[in-house]
């Protein structure tokens, strides 16, 4: 394990990975906002796409593919991790903050400032079924619930759509129309989208919701987040380099290639990463981790 975080980091540290992971390729739209505040920073990124989605698994099964690629990414020297994923934060961010000590940065969907800005007083939260059923999405519903009426809408298909590449395809523009049906019926004008892999149709989304509907999500914010966390404990990489990239994934990484590249908006070095999940994980009995 990592030295406690409330010590400065030495300058081999500060110049560790950040390591972040996602079911998939979703997660690369954290990414793109970590790339863009910190470009001194290196990212290692790990797409679990052989286990996508993970919204419809059990939680025990998400908290035990989290710790494996969390552990694969701290073995490579990260020196903080980003879960990229709303769905893994629910099931496993709690066990991976008890585990590791390096800072672990998870998400939290962007209901405040959807809250803040909506002017009918109804937003909508697009999310997986688990997510929306998870602990930290519940305390969140409840304490904006007397500001705003909140509109639950579970997505179920609409990541593996995304996976696949589909991105404006008749198939994902009617199941994207089905899921904003009932929302804007009941005047939702903003939207929070609750999975990372749902920005990558951002512009499905705003032309099926129309011009005057907010779309947010929480990309920038864990961006900024990363940013304090590693400011606050000395891990910030000097300016003034270049950051560099890895990228790795539990599918065939020839098939994922051309979609991970054309998110990232560039060449990228991707490769093949695999584990076999513990049957009988240390955390199985720690308080919290059952369903």
């Amino acid at each position: 394990m990592t030295q406690p975080e409330t010590l400065l980091a030495s300058e081999s540290q500060a110049l560790a990975p950040i390591g972040v992971f996602d079911s998939g390729v979703g997660g690369l739209t954290v990414l793109r906002e970590i790339r863009r505040l910190l470009p001194a920073e290196d990212l290692f990124y790990v797409a679990d796409s052989a286990h996508v989605p993970y919204g419809d698994k059990p939680s025990t099964v998400i908290a035990a593919r989290a710790l494996a690629i969390t552990e694969f990414l701290v073995e490579r020297g990260a020196k903080a991790i980003v879960v990229a994923c709303n769905t893994a934060t629910g099931a496993a961010v709690r066990l991976l903050r008890m585990r590791y000590s390096i800072p672990v940065i998870a998400l939290e969907p962007a209901i405040k400032p959807a809250v803040e800005r909506t002017r009918s007083g109804v937003i909508g939260v697009l999310a997986t079924r688990r997510t929306l059923a998870s602990q930290n999405l519940m305390q969140l519903v409840e304490r904006f619930a007397s500001r705003a009426e909140i509109l639950l809408q579970p997505c179920p298909g609409l990541v593996e759509r995304i996976e696949s590449g589909d991105l404006d395809r008749a198939e994902t523009r009617a199941l994207t129309q089905d899921y904003l049906e009932p929302l804007l019926a009941r005047g939702a004008d903003t939207l929070v989208l609750g999975c990372t892999h749902y920005p990558l149709i951002r512009p499905l989304l705003q032309r099926l919701a129309g011009p005057e509907v907010l779309i947010l999500d929480s990309g920038a914010a864990v961006a900024r987040q990363v940013q304090r966390r590693l400011a606050e404990t000395g891990l910030l990489a000097p300016p003034g380099r270049r950051g560099r990239e890895r990228f790795w994934t539990s599918a065939a990484p020839a098939q994922l290639y051309p979609l991970m590249a054309h998110i990232w908006g560039a060449p990228l070095d991707l490769d093949h990463w695999e584990t076999q999940d513990d049957p009988n994980p240390w955390w199985m009995s720690a308080e919290g981790a059952r369903e």
